[in-house]
């Protein structure tokens, strides 16, 4: 997938060779973007933290960032640095964050099972992140589609029978961590991988709003509050 365009399905078609019942495909986001065209070359951007502020919802500004590292970002329900934009494997570009995400992710779930001809299919759009408190970046999933993304644990009872009353297992996420381990930050060339064996809740339903808590609601909110 070479910025500042390419064709994603293509590369689907030639990677994906058997598709099964019940496996979920995890897909880059970067690749996605690509295919979208958001590459924006390198030398056209005079002020990249504008750019970073211009495609945030949300944004603390890298003067209150220890080191100045990074304009800090919320988007799309996502604690992220620089709104997602990356210059790794870019060729020379920013890459941002696709468009309609959520959308984005229904097509590429519809367009895998109908060309496999399967019925219960997952997709998980992914990229990778930082979390306070933790050196490193790991996976994290920006939409889902085709499967419930909750465990609801809640009403079930422990090894010592004490009624569990907040325990919710994010599979989206746990995916998505896992998967962009085994995919890689470098240069793997390896912007897919397939999931095989987990026993999801397949579902046509459009549930990638279900893993999403309001930011009113959030039990960070105090934290959330510093962003403007």
């Amino acid at each position: 997938m070479l910025p500042p365009k390419d064709d994603l399905f293509a590369v689907l078609d030639e990677s994906l060779k058997d598709v099964q019942e019940g496996d979920i495909i995890l897909i880059t986001s970067k690749v996605l973007a690509i295919h979208q065209s958001r590459c924006i070359p390198v030398t056209e951007v005079t002020d990249k933290d504008a750019l970073i502020k211009h495609e945030a919802e949300l944004y603390i500004d890298r003067s209150r960032v220890p080191g100045a590292h990074a304009v800090l970002t919320l988007k799309h329900h996502t604690l992220i640095a620089s709104a997602g934009i990356d210059e790794s494997n870019a060729n020379g570009h920013f890459i941002l964050w696709p468009e309609h995400i959520d959308e984005s992710t229904r097509e590429l779930w519809e367009y895998i099972r109908a060309k496999h001809k399967v019925k219960n299919l997952g997709v998980i759009l992914t990229d990778s992140h930082t979390i306070p408190l933790r050196w490193g970046v790991l996976g994290i999933s920006l939409s889902h589609c085709g499967f419930m993304p909750l465990v609801d644990l809640r009403g079930q009872k422990d090894l010592f029978g004490r009624a569990l009353t907040m325990t919710r297992q994010n599979i989206p996420d746990a995916l998505a961590a896992l998967g962009v381990l085994l995919m890689g930050e470098g240069n793997e060339s390896t912007p897919l991988l397939m999931v095989r064996g987990y026993q999801a809740t397949f579902t046509e339903e459009d549930t990638a709003a279900m893993l999403r808590v309001a930011p009113e609601e959030d039990l960070y909110k105090p934290l959330l509050d510093a962003f403007t």
